[in-house]
């Protein structure tokens, strides 16, 4: 068992309720958050612990052993200091979480409770909930490169050597029809084909609900439909940032971008089925001939 400092073991022994919990969030490019469960706003070594009853983490419980072990913690979006366009952007991905022990009364980051690393986030309304894991989680990750069909790049990452942000794979969308809060209609700069913006992103530049950014869930022709709804509704005149997407299929790669010696998948490796076939004579697909020499 871990010894507690020689403060708060005094404070706990005498019963007194001065003790609270402070979160410190490290994103990985420098910026430092904190936030506390107390009804005021702590600063401790030089970095303010702001009060909020919309930052909370459930509880976690450990076991013996190795197994990767996490929690989820939630906060609310429309707090200044964490904004959903942050979110979207994965300015929170990876993020370093620790959980201190603190009395109020001579607050010190002396017991850390917790460490964790911040996993996958969704948004529910206007809150984000985010998935803890603790540091075994790491040896959960994947090693090396998966032999799959589809592509492993990112659109527009170093792996897949384009730039998304070139005018042949953006363009910008003017609502004039906003059909449902997801769904919206309008006119583009350039004429595209359907599907071109399907899984890419959007990016809202004016109105009430610049700066929101949304996967695209679907496209159209005419419109997209964002994955995500909009913190405030959209309206006609707003404008959107389209960036193309890419269904990491060889075929998409080779039609839509040109960029097959890109290619990061493996698209003719048998499909797994291919193990309960066999050659025949005449089949067509295998021509007689064994799957592997």
């Amino acid at each position: 068992m871990r010894p507690l400092p020689t403060n708060l073991a005094a404070k706990l022994a005498s019963g007194a309720a001065t003790l609270c919990r402070c979160w410190r969030l490290t994103r990985e490019d420098g910026v430092t958050l904190g936030f506390t469960d107390h009804d005021r706003d702590l600063t401790i070594a030089a970095q303010l612990f702001e009060a909020t009853d919309g930052f909370e983490a459930s509880t976690v419980e450990r076991e013996a052993g190795m197994a990767t072990q996490g929690g989820e913690v939630h906060g609310l979006l429309s707090s200044a200091r964490i904004r959903a366009e942050d979110i979207e952007a994965g300015l929170y991905d990876g993020a370093r979480l620790e959980v201190f022990l603190v009395d109020w009364e001579a607050p010190a980051l002396d017991f850390r409770l917790d460490l964790a690393t911040l996993g996958e986030i969704r948004r529910l309304d206007d809150r984000f909930i985010a998935e803890t894991r603790d540091a075994f989680a790491a040896w959960d990750a994947p090693r090396g490169r998966l032999y799959t069909s589809a592509c492993s790049a990112r659109f527009g990452d170093e792996a897949c050597g384009l730039d998304s942000a070139l005018p042949a794979y953006t363009d910008t969308l003017t609502v004039t029809v906003v059909s449902a809060q997801r769904s919206l209609v309008g006119t583009m700069t350039q004429a595209r084909a359907a599907g071109f913006f399907s899984l890419g992103h959007a990016q809202v530049l004016t109105g009430a609900g610049a700066g929101f950014g949304s996967a695209i869930e679907a496209h159209d022709g005419a419109g997209v439909v964002l994955a995500l709804a909009p913190p405030v509704p959209l309206n006609a005149g707003d404008q959107l940032r389209l960036t193309a997407g890419c269904d990491k299929r060889f075929a998409t790669c080779r039609d839509r971008f040109s960029n097959t010696v890109n290619f990061r998948g493996f698209p003719f490796i048998p499909a797994p089925e291919a193990i309960f076939t066999y050659a025949a004579p005449g089949e067509g697909r295998h021509k007689g001939r064994p799957l592997v020499r």
